[in-house]
């Protein structure tokens, strides 16, 4: 594999540097990083997925000699003392005893977007539990562990009951280099429909299944479970006594730097892939798992309210393929709400925040002529996608907004005009979730200051009675196109 892209690079380089390793669905990204959250590099490579084998599922091997060969190249660059993991909660690895036999896994890594055989849908629902059980709705494909672990046992009995252990995602890699494993509760709360963060307790199919023994024990994000293996720091010339934290989910680290800054009474809301909203304050009674809302963990194991919808997919349905990634031009998005025309969900295989609307997006109204209106009706829809998150969890008050999407600056200005009530900033860093895991190597010190520039948005300039008008037209519209029945 390629020695990826490197995006930043930096010359003050501290000591007791953090290595951040944040695996996506689309990318990976290793970052040296200060206690302090400060990012110093960031190397960067596509997410690798392989089609052969018994489903689609993510190329560990490769991935696992770019991830050693770029620690080794940044080992060079910085004095790394801690190793960190971030990454989705949609996936896990089910692993075998030894993490040096090839990639570790007992079987391979399956790629949530795979769709799941019709006989394993039909019977994992029933043995799913409630609500809180799951954290979440039934999402699309292979998505959720407890799914995909049904769907191993199923499919391949023997090399299940090998297996040792089933990891999520941070936690396979803080395994691959010091050979601990553990359970970490903001993974599991990330829609594993493995742990009820609610009651703080498995869910009931890990029992039924009798998984018990392969789910170890938990640790806190911010535990050292470890230091690196001698074989691997020997190998790749590695620090012999770094560190190993058990690690976090992607959303929960980013979250967790807001919380380390004091803005406790927020609601967050990370941008990617995913648009995913973050609420401490949202009551459990308020989630309701047919508008895509989630109930999530923070790191101390409290429930964190969510509303997620897979916005990035969305937007790229809207621009099409010869998006030539320039920004909106706010005229442009002016004239899709003067003449009405609106994206309405949803275009991928995710319902997202409206019931039974997956595969049913459309454009309604008169078309986008040309790539710069498709890519004005794209922010201008992911903005609105973004409002329905905050509106289902009831937020109100002061909201975050950071992730990719801020690169456009329209973005951020047609939220902050969709609630002109409301307390909207922005934050332009887009290295959140890094910074936010870099954090748990000093969780438990003395307090230090975490800052996080906020920006006031632009102002989008329209009239507010027309702008509510368009709002309350397309809420009307989305949520008749999401109860059509497909044809």
């Amino acid at each position: 594999m390629a020695d990826g892209h490197r995006i930043d690079r930096r010359d003050d380089v501290q000591p007791a540097t953090v290595v951040v390793l944040d695996v996506g669905k689309t990318n990976v990204k290793l970052n040296a990083a200060t206690a302090s959250g400060t990012i110093l590099e960031t190397l960067s490579v596509p997410n690798p997925v392989v089609e052969d084998g018994p489903w689609k599922h993510h190329d560990l091997h490769t991935l696992s000699d770019w991830v050693f060969d770029t620690l080794a190249t940044l080992s060079r660059h910085h004095p790394l003392s801690t190793f960190v993991s971030s990454g989705h909660g949609s996936g896990g690895v089910l692993v075998g005893s030894d993490p040096d036999a090839g990639d570790g896994a007992a079987l391979p890594m399956i790629d949530y977007e795979q769709a799941l055989p019709d006989d394993i849908r039909m019977r994992y629902t029933p043995l799913s539990g409630s609500f809180f059980d799951r954290g979440s709705a039934m999402m699309h494909g292979a998505t959720h562990q407890a799914r995909q672990m049904f769907w191993m046992q199923q499919a391949a009995p023997k090399a299940f009951s090998r297996a040792r252990c089933f990891l999520g995602v941070p936690q396979y890699w803080a395994w691959r280099l010091s050979g601990v494993a553990v359970s970490e509760t903001t993974v599991l709360g990330a829609q594993s429909h493995l742990w009820n963060v609610a009651e703080k307790r498995w869910s009931p199919i890990v029992g039924s299944q009798s998984w018990g023994d392969i789910l170890p024990p938990f640790a806190k994000a911010w535990e050292v479970v470890g230091t690196i293996r001698p074989a691997i720091a020997k190998r790749h010339g590695l620090p012999s006594n770094m560190k190993v934290l058990a690690g976090i989910h992607d959303s929960s680290a980013n979250f967790y730097r807001y919380q380390a800054a004091g803005f406790d009474d927020a609601t967050v809301v990370s941008t990617g892939t995913w648009i995913v909203a973050l609420s401490g304050k949202t009551p459990l009674e308020r989630l309701d798992e047919h508008r895509g809302m989630t109930c999530n963990s923070d790191v101390h194991g409290r429930p964190v309210g969510g509303a997620l919808t897979m916005g990035g997919r969305e937007f790229t349905h809207v621009t099409g393929r010869d998006d030539a990634h320039r920004n909106a031009d706010a005229r442009l998005i002016s004239r899709m709400i003067g003449q009405g025309t609106m994206a309405l969900p949803s275009f991928g295989d995710d319902d997202g925040l409206f019931p039974h609307s997956a595969g049913k997006g459309r454009i309604a109204g008169p078309k986008p002529a040309d790539a710069a209106e498709r890519k004005a009706l794209a922010v201008l829809y992911t903005a609105l996608l973004t409002v329905e998150c905050l509106d289902a969890l009831g937020s109100s008050g002061r909201v975050i907004l950071d992730g990719i999407f801020l690169r456009d600056p329209l973005y951020a200005a047609l939220v902050a005009a969709l609630r002109p009530r409301c307390d909207t900033v922005s934050n332009l860093d887009t290295c959140g979730v890094a910074s936010g895991a870099a954090l748990l190597a000093r969780h438990g010190s003395p307090p230090a200051s975490v800052a996080i520039a906020l920006e006031k948005p632009r102002v989008f300039h329209y009239p507010p009675a027309e702008l509510a008008a368009y709002v309350r037209s397309w809420q009307a519209a989305a949520r008749q196109s999401s109860m059509r029945i497909s044809t």
